[in-house]
């Protein structure tokens, strides 16, 4: 039955950034699919944790800075220790900053790229080196975004971490496919999460998002849920490299 290919159950999916927002929601609909979760972010996920549980499903926390790539290899190793294996990563945790580009900070600029970039492409490389090990299959699904494809206006140290998280997941599927391992992203469109949380409290620059998306709404993390599981399960076997968007049609204008 073709439903059984997008059925995730036995496998042990680590999602970082999971205690709220598009984290937890992936959470959420990978636990619901039948996946125990490894859930990872710098402040406790009660709340997560609870609701993992709830649908019958294991969650071990990880409480642990990603914006450093010191705790990645200790990660990996908790959730091998407690189920024996990972199947599935999803580097969802990032950050933004918002400053005109003309005073945009060094400071600003390190710490998102260092945390939006360079976690992701080394908690890839750690993750696929243990799907080698276990000679298993794995799924890579990185966060991109809209500021994958277009400038945005005063974010440019996120614009830049974004575009390239598709370059790399792109870089990554062409090495990393012939161990059966696929990397894929999905790209947000406009959220209803904390890191736009000043955008939809200003009330021009909301409507004038809301304009231009089809759908005429902001998308909830549950949004993400589906396009995660597929990317996430047997019937995703065959794509490689390729950014999903889940904008409500914004791209599409």
């Amino acid at each position: 039955m073709i439903l059984d290919n997008f059925s995730l159950a036995g496998k042990v999916a680590i999602v970082t950034g999971c205690s709220t927002g598009l984290g937890q929601g992936i959470a959420l609909g990978l636990a619901e699919a039948g996946a125990h979760i490894v859930g990872v972010d710098y402040v406790e996920a009660p709340e997560t944790k609870a609701k993992v549980e709830a649908l019958g499903k294991k969650f071990l926390g990880i409480t642990e800075n990603l914006m450093t790539t010191e705790p990645i290899q200790g990660i990996i190793n908790k959730a091998v220790k407690e189920f024996g294996k990972v199947d599935i990563l999803v580097n969802n945790a990032g950050i933004i900053r918002r400053q005109d580009a003309i005073e945009f900070s060094e400071q600003n600029w390190d710490d998102v790229i260092n945390i939006n970039l360079k976690t992701v492409f080394f908690f890839s490389q750690a993750i696929a080196k243990q799907f080698i090990a276990q000679n298993t299959s794995g799924k890579i699904i990185n966060i991109a975004s809209m500021l994958s494809f277009q400038g945005g206006i005063r974010v440019p140290s996120y614009t830049a971490s974004k575009s390239a998280v598709m370059g790399i997941t792109r870089a990554l599927a062409n090495e990393w496919a012939q161990h059966n391992i696929n990397v894929n992203a999905i790209a947000p469109g406009y959220m209803a999460t904390n890191n736009t949380q000043a955008l939809r409290e200003d009330e021009d620059r909301s409507k004038a998002i809301l304009d231009r998306i089809p759908a005429g709404k902001w998308g909830t993390p549950e949004d993400l849920a589906g396009a995660a599981v597929f990317l996430a399960s047997q019937a995703a076997a065959y794509i490689n490299g390729y950014t999903v968007a889940v904008d409500g049609g914004w791209l599409a204008r």
